[in-house]
This record gives C-alpha cells, structure tokens and sequence, in this order.
C-alpha cells in the first residue's frame, strides 16, 4: 500500500532483541551422528570456545542505522537479564524508551553451536519475545516517518502490521525466519499492509508458495518487492523496473551473522533520505559486506567518510545524498 514516507521522523523498528551465544564444536557432527540411530538421538559436544554477542532483529538494525547516523527506533520486550543489553544500547545512544522489561521471563536466546564445516545446530528461547505484542504503535510519542515488521512474536508480529496499516505509516514487511508461522491468509494481509516486502530467495520461494501469489501480484499491492540473494546480490522490483543490485565483495568473510538485518539497515536509510532504489539497494549491499567482516551482528564499526571511500571504490561517484 504505497503511502509517503514522513520527512524528519524516525524509524520504528519492530522485531526482537537477543542474547546470542555462539559455541564451537572443534570436530565434525557427522562423525559423531549415527545416521541409522537418529530416532534415539543422544549425543553431548564439547565447545572449548565460546563467545556472547548482542543481536535480535531490532536492535541489530537500530545499530546499522546508529552507524549510518539515522535515528532508529527499537521496539521490543526483554527480560530480567536485560542490564548488560541495556548499558550498551544506551552507551551506542540507542533510543530505549520502547523496549519493554517482562520481569519473569529471560531475554530472548539463541544458542547455536558450530562445527568445523560450518554446520549449525541452533536452539532459540524466546522468552519475553512471546509479549511482544503488549508494545503499541500509538504509545510512540515522536515522529515516525516509516517502520519495519522484523521477525518477533507472531502475535506482535500480526498486531504492529495493523496498527502501523491503521496509523498510516508506511512500513517494511521483513518475516524473515518467522515466515513459517503464518498461514497464507495472514501473509497476504501483512502484504496488503505493507508499503515494502523484503526477503531473501528462499523465503520468496516460500512465500509464492504458501500464498499462491505471483511476483506482479505482490507489485499490485507494494511499493517495492526486495529480494537478497547472498553472494548473487540482490534484486528490487519498483516502480515497474526490476533493479539489480551486485553483491559487495567483502574484504574478509569472517561471519554472515547479521548480515540481513545491516542490509535492511541500508534500505531503511535509502527510505529516510529519500534516495533512488539503484543507490539505495548499493547502500544495502555495501552495509551487508561490512557485517560479514567481522564477528558478531554489532561489532563493525565505520565513519561517514569510510562508508563514502567504500561505496566510491565499489560504485564510483553514484552517491548522492549519502
């Protein structure tokens, strides 16, 4: 539903906030998985190494937009282990108003354990997530010029769509791995919402069919159709054009953590600045590759300038308004 971005308001950003803990398995779980005894599985991995990293969906692109020197908005609900969270969000100036403390429940946690390949085994606890939906659009006092449905609570997920639909506000509809929870009725009614889609392929191909819905189906309703494609690049369907986007080449691969939400980052930026989609989807693209530089979904770090050098070397002078 095209609506018109608000000028000198910031972004809204709906979706979680988590603790990510992240062990390494130094072997391979196939030599210790007994593919004819998976029906009894029992198995225990020794992780010598482990590190803890700040992450969640909303404040991962709360910190890409810090960097980029917009203002972004989380919105989200937390646990009783918040604290440490929340001295850094407020060291980063993070706005923390909207993020609600459930006091009996746990921060939102992913463990994911890794092995020599790079396989991952994950175990997500949602924790205070699940109350997600007890944070409302219209308790936001300032501005607002757009907003992002990031993975969340499925409830939330489903009542922060209707009320920024309600609201007026224009706003990205990013499922993300949340996309399995909804049924096809209830996809469709985020995309009548939303001003712009956001997905990477797989969920796209999951989304059509789950739906039933065509690519021209879907442009009927948004603005803008984004589609990522990891190291293929991305491509952004508007305005009637299908817009391709290269892929930045990083300087180093060191962890694809985070690296969706700093694209999203990246687009939400393009949005509030008013850029085209070919610069805005660069921006996105160049946000990605910086993440994949470095652990973790919040530890790279950049100046206005260094971002400009970069975009320059990788796009040449395509770069007004950045």
């Amino acid at each position: 539903m095209a609506r018109e971005v608000r000028g000198g308001g910031a972004a809204l950003i709906c979706g979680s906030v988590a603790y990510d803990t992240i062990l390494l398995f130094q072997d391979r779980f196939k030599s210790h998985i007994l593919p004819d005894q998976i029906h009894i599985l029992n198995v225990s991995f020794l992780v010598p190494q482990m590190r803890r990293e700040f992450g969640g969906c909303a404040a991962n692109i709360a910190y890409g937009l810090k960097l980029l020197g917009d203002q972004g908005i989380p919105m989200a609900t937390v646990g009783h282990d918040f604290a440490p969270y929340r001295a850094r969000l407020e060291a980063l100036g993070v706005a923390l108003e909207h993020i609600t403390v459930i006091p009996d429940q746990f921060t939102a946690q992913a463990y994911i354990t890794t092995d020599l390949d790079d396989n991952q085994i994950t175990a997500f606890h949602p924790g205070a997530m699940q109350e997600s939906h007890r944070n409302r659009i219209a308790d936001v006092s300032g501005p607002v010029a757009l907003g992002i449905v990031a993975p969340d609570g499925r409830q939330a997920m489903i009542e922060h769509a209707a009320q920024f639909s309600e609201a007026g506000i224009p706003f990205i509809f990013d499922p993300g791995q949340g996309l399995p929870m909804f049924a096809a009725d209830e996809l469709k009614t985020f995309i009548a919402q939303a001003s712009w889609v956001a997905v990477n392929d797989y969920e796209w191909g999951m989304l059509r069919q789950k739906t039933g819905l065509t690519e021209a189906d879907v442009m009927d309703q948004v603005d803008a159709l984004i589609v990522t494609r990891a190291a293929a690049g991305s491509v952004i369907h508007a305005g009637g054009r299908r817009i391709e986007v290269p892929c930045v080449k990083p300087r180093a691969v060191v962890d694809p953590t985070g690296c969706g939400d700093a694209y999203r980052a990246g687009l939400i930026h393009g949005l509030l600045k008013g850029l085209d989609w070919a610069i805005t989807g660069r921006v996105a693209s160049l946000m990605g590759a910086i993440k994949i530089e470095s652990r973790g979904p919040q530890n790279h770090q950049f100046g206005p300038a260094e971002f400009r050098q970069r975009f320059h070397d990788n796009f040449g002078d395509m770069q007004p308004g950045l």
